[in-house]
């Protein structure tokens, strides 16, 4: 086996080059843009320690007690999403209903 066979992917050098020419383009563009994602990535960052975390941040609360906030709201969340599947479902179920009702009445 040659050198070069080690960097063909997929038995084919066209996958190869296609595969090989976008990560260029990537590592192109990353270079030319740095100083912007760069930025972007320290704004970011600030932004975050502004950000209010949902749980306590006094070290002396240990266990579940310092995610009271986030369990609550985790919570609240999974009631929300059961009753609007629910919610849909019925709706769901009463269209269908309709529906075969109508299609039998009009056979």
């Amino acid at each position: 086996m040659t050198f070069l066979e080690y960097f063909k992917i997929g038995n084919s050098w066209i996958t190869s080059g296609i595969l090989y020419a976008v990560l260029l383009i990537i590592v192109v563009l990353i270079i030319r843009y740095f100083a912007r994602i760069s930025s972007f990535l320290r704004e970011v960052k600030g932004e975050l320690r502004k950000a209010s975390w949902p749980w306590e941040s006094d070290p002396k609360i240990k266990g579940f007690k310092k995610y009271k906030e986030l369990v609550d709201s985790t919570i609240v969340v999974l009631i929300a999403m059961i009753l609007l599947a629910a919610f849909v479902q019925f709706w769901d179920f009463l269209q269908v209903l309709t529906v075969g009702f109508l299609t039998e009445i009009f056979r």
